[in-house]
């Protein structure tokens, strides 16, 4: 994800929202990063699980 671009794990929600605005990533991204339904990230991995339950509605 290009709006993560530049992180270092492990990362809390708050540190990925600051990243993504740094790489300038739209409200949308934003916003979906905000209601990630877990608040710590140990890797990329983690977030892009966290990603796929956010969309399916986990």
């Amino acid at each position: 994800m290009t709006a993560l671009k530049g992180i270092n794990f492990p990362a809390d929600k708050q540190d990925l929202v600051q990243q993504a605005k740094k790489n300038n990533a739209s409200q949308n991204v934003v916003h979906a990063i905000q209601n990630l339904p877990e608040d710590r990230f140990n890797s990329p991995t983690d977030v892009a699980k966290a990603w796929g339950e956010e969309r399916r509605g986990m």
